[in-house]
């Protein structure tokens, strides 16, 4: 039965194209949901950017939406969590809070020559960090800032420049300047921050030379870390979790167990399994903090696709090819296959197993008989080919068998991907009743600070299935379309790097 005391969790989920937020009660039912767009910008080929006061203003008008129609009152909420796109870079002024340069989005490969500098440190990042060098991470985007605004680093190295992901800056601006922090989760895809010993490494600092005085206290993601201004929503509420994207979607996933897994289809594709309270160690994955909670830290493994969702959108908005994203889907499902079509969409680079961040987007096969249907084909099966070459690695790496892959995003509403998911895995693949995982996560973590829920137990009663993907597709198929994808994979590999 729906809460009746009238006692919510308000979940701020800010993403890479839009910030939402979500009013949840006691069965984590989500009562009311707000969205507003924020906009991209591209300056350069491979670069990309945001205002971070539209990034702001669209967090903080989505979740005024949820409370006016919700029709409660301010004081009723009970916590807010956060729950945010993570490498993204923000920079502004201590004294004033206003952004002393663009926000610089994971995505953007500006940083690709810094990140070249590092390859000698690669060992010595990964053992540190678990990360392995490159553009994805904030510190080498915090180092190109500093290097490329005049006067900034020596207004840094004064102690007048604050830096922070996304979640760092919506606590500053929800807390009125008051509360300069960052949870464990966002720290760790910093590639400043030892995931051991769960602090700044001065190493780390000087090599990519970040003054530390820039950067917000770590923290767990579930405990109060201040209370909203209450001129901003009407009450003072306590901002208690803090969770990146990520890891928010495996806690809401309450793939609370080592070797529990999920895959999150977004802007990007991130498959992320739960390993326990010792790191793993891992040549073609990144190792990360999936949070720290009552004094304990969990850690996960992860492989970050960088284009997935990201595609379908680039098909619509660039080619013009789709008039919506459900589109897609419809003229996928009118092919009986993929008539030899395969479509790389690494436009911004290749994340995990690969790490080429000069592979470039690559269409193969196309024929004269090749149309629209065959590339949306191409997009779709794309997604799912990149998470297998995820769960291969992870599998290979983290010395676990997947038995199933639990999946939430938009793109989970996809039938035809999903089922071609389970059929590439050759494992059930299933879908949450709520597939707002992300904001779960957040709600959540911010629950648990606050006694709101009593423990991860309780929480894991909450989960349960909507649908389940049983795969269908014979194995020699299976091994056939694979390997053309592996080959298509390949041919992509180095292309902005041969053509400079």
């Amino acid at each position: 039965m729906p809460e009746t005391i009238g006692k919510y969790i308000l979940a701020l989920d800010e993403g890479t194209t839009s910030a939402r937020a979500l009013l949840l009660n006691r069965e984590a039912e989500v009562l009311s949901i707000g969205q507003f767009k924020i906009k991209q910008h591209y300056p350069h080929p491979s670069w990309v950017e945001q205002e971070p006061r539209d990034i702001w203003n669209a967090q903080l008008r989505s979740a005024r939406k949820v409370i006016k129609n919700a029709k409660i009152n301010p004081s009723e909420i009970v916590a807010v969590g956060i729950t945010n796109q993570r490498e993204t870079t923000v920079l502004w002024d201590k004294e004033t809070g206003k952004p002393v340069y663009n926000a610089i989005v994971w995505q953007c490969r500006r940083t690709a020559e810094i990140v070249e500098g590092l390859r000698n440190y690669a060992s010595l990042i990964k053992e540190r960090t678990g990360l392995l060098p490159d553009s994805y991470f904030s510190g080498p985007k915090i180092s190109w800032i500093l290097d490329n605004v005049p006067g900034l680093r020596k207004r840094a190295e004064r102690g007048e420049i604050l830096f922070g992901t996304v979640d760092s800056w919506l606590i500053y601006k929800l807390t009125g300047g008051r509360v300069h922090a960052i949870d464990y989760s966002n720290a760790s895809r910093t590639m400043l921050f030892d995931i051991r010993k769960m602090r700044w490494d001065q190493e780390l600092l000087g090599l990519l030379n970040v003054p530390e005085a820039m950067l917000p206290e770590p923290r767990s993601s579930s405990e109060v870390y201040g209370q909203t201004d209450p001129r901003l929503l009407g009450a003072s509420i306590p901002i208690a979790g803090d969770l990146g994207d990520q890891q928010a979607a495996l806690f809401g996933q309450t793939a609370f167990d080592a070797g529990m897994a999920k895959c999150t289809y977004g802007t990007g594709n991130f498959m992320l399994m739960n390993t326990g309270t010792k790191p793993a160690t891992s040549k073609r994955l990144l190792t990360t903090v999936a949070w720290g909670i009552t004094g304990k830290t969990t850690y996960a493994l992860e492989g970050s696709v960088f284009v997935t969702g990201a595609a379908v959108q680039w098909l619509q908005e660039m080619l013009g090819i789709l008039k919506t994203p459900k589109e897609a889907e419809e003229l996928a499902s009118s092919l009986t296959d993929n008539e030899g079509v395969y479509f790389v969409p690494a436009l911004t680079g290749l994340g995990a197993p690969h790490w080429d961040q000069y592979s470039r987007g690559t269409i193969l096969g196309l024929t004269r008989g090749s149309g629209k249907a065959h590339i949306a084909r191409a997009t779709l099966e794309a997604i799912a080919y990149l998470t297998r070459d995820v769960s291969e690695a992870m599998e290979e790496e983290g010395s676990v068998k997947l038995r199933e892959l639990r999946v939430d995003g938009g793109a989970t509403k996809n039938d035809f991907l999903m089922q071609f998911q389970a059929d590439i895995l050759g494992k059930r693949v299933v879908r949450p009743t709520n597939i707002e995982t992300t904001a779960l996560g957040a709600a959540f973590a911010a629950g648990l600070a606050v006694g709101y829920w009593r423990n991860q137990l309780e929480l894991s009663k909450i989960w349960t299935a909507e649908k389940t993907y049983e795969p269908q597709m014979r194995a020699p198929d299976r091994d056939r379309l694979y390997s053309k994808w592996r080959e298509a994979v390949s041919r992509s590999f180095g292309w902005a790097k041969a053509a400079s």
